[in-house]
């Protein structure tokens, strides 16, 4: 059976993991890898059988790929993955797509131009929980939606002058972009999108030149209104913790990576879901992984791609087009600061 040629550009630390995950892949044969930082591409050069390359174009020239994964700061996003699909190369993003909602679009008529398979790296989309409170909305388990709340939470920057692309709006760094994209792409894909706010604060903690937390009252096309509280300086957490909480007009959902609560005032018919309350742990609705590095969903998300990019399963899932959404909700947000 043929096997997936993939190569993968940027090796920060979502590189090396998309690296190890990609080449445990029964179906993939790693064709290069590319990095602008001499010490890691000598690095692998000593260590790994991988060709190693420091310019992208170059690589793309001499391997000839089917597939690229692209894991540099956002900011080179555009000019990349253009220049990726007009080669007819299925690409694999880091989140989030872009910088700006119309270099989105443009990837995003790109991708179908020359039919490519697109995915944006929203990992929250392949965990388990997350995808049952999905299907559980969308079937109306709960009734008509009448709120919600995302959130977001972790010890990224906790100290001041730190300096890295994250403290970088420039280059796609800042809590709105880094950390409460994956919120907001999970109510984008779950309740509906984000078409205006009521009033948003972005506030510095430690860092000076962005935000280290993000705060709004959003409203969706729907009409229902939320809110987002996202913070990654928060060190009462060990590790990034999302969670969305729905409330419905026949109970509520609370969803997180570890479970997924359910209270329903009146059960419905054909569900497993009784009155009251209920919780599945993630062990119960979380599918298996034949390669488990830092959780299910980076796998999944992985693999998912790969088998798109071998017509194995169509190309529906955080696609380039699903990522604009969300890049245009990013911008709505932060037009809409206090």
């Amino acid at each position: 059976m043929r096997k997936l040629k993939l190569a993968i550009i940027g090796l920060g630390k979502m590189g090396l993991s998309h690296l190890s995950i990609a080449g445990a892949h029964q179906d993939v044969s790693i064709a290069g890898v590319c990095d602008t930082s001499k010490i890691v591409i000598d690095f692998l050069k000593k260590f790994t059988p991988f060709e190693c390359f420091s310019d992208y174009k170059k690589m793309i020239e001499a391997v000839q790929p089917d597939a690229v994964i692209i894991a540099v700061p956002t900011k080179f996003h555009y000019e990349i993955i253009a220049y990726l699909l007009q080669k007819k190369i299925h690409v694999f993003a880091e989140k989030p797509l872009t910088t700006h909602p119309t270099e989105a679009d443009h990837l995003t008529e790109l991708a179908a131009q020359f039919q490519v398979v697109n995915q944006v790296g929203y990992h929250n989309q392949f965990l388990g929980s997350f995808i049952e409170m999905k299907r559980l909305i969308g079937k109306g388990v709960i009734g008509e939606i009448q709120h919600f709340t995302g959130e977001a939470y972790g010890p990224v920057i906790t100290k001041e002058n730190e300096s890295t692309w994250r403290s970088k709006a420039s280059e796609g760094g800042g809590c709105l972009m880094d950390y409460a994209s994956h919120v907001i792409d999970l109510i984008n894909g779950s309740l509906g999108l984000i078409t205006k706010t009521h009033g948003c604060i972005l506030k510095k903690i430690y860092s000076k030149n962005v935000e280290d937390a993000v705060y709004g009252l959003l409203q969706l096309s729907t009409g229902v209104t939320g809110v987002l509280s996202v913070n990654w300086s928060d060190e009462t957490y060990r590790k990034m913790t999302t969670r969305l909480t729905v409330t419905g007009s026949n109970g509520k959902i609370i969803c997180d990576a570890t479970e997924l609560k359910v209270f329903l005032k009146n059960p419905i018919e054909n569900e497993s879901y009784s009155k009251g309350w209920n919780i599945k742990s993630i062990g119960a609705l979380q599918d298996p992984v034949d390669f488990y590095l830092r959780g299910e969903e980076y796998s999944a998300q992985l693999d998912y791609f790969i088998r798109a990019a071998l017509q194995k399963v169509p190309n529906t899932i955080n696609t380039f087009e699903q990522a604009a959404h969300t890049d245009r909700a990013i911008q709505i947000i932060q037009l809409s600061k206090l």
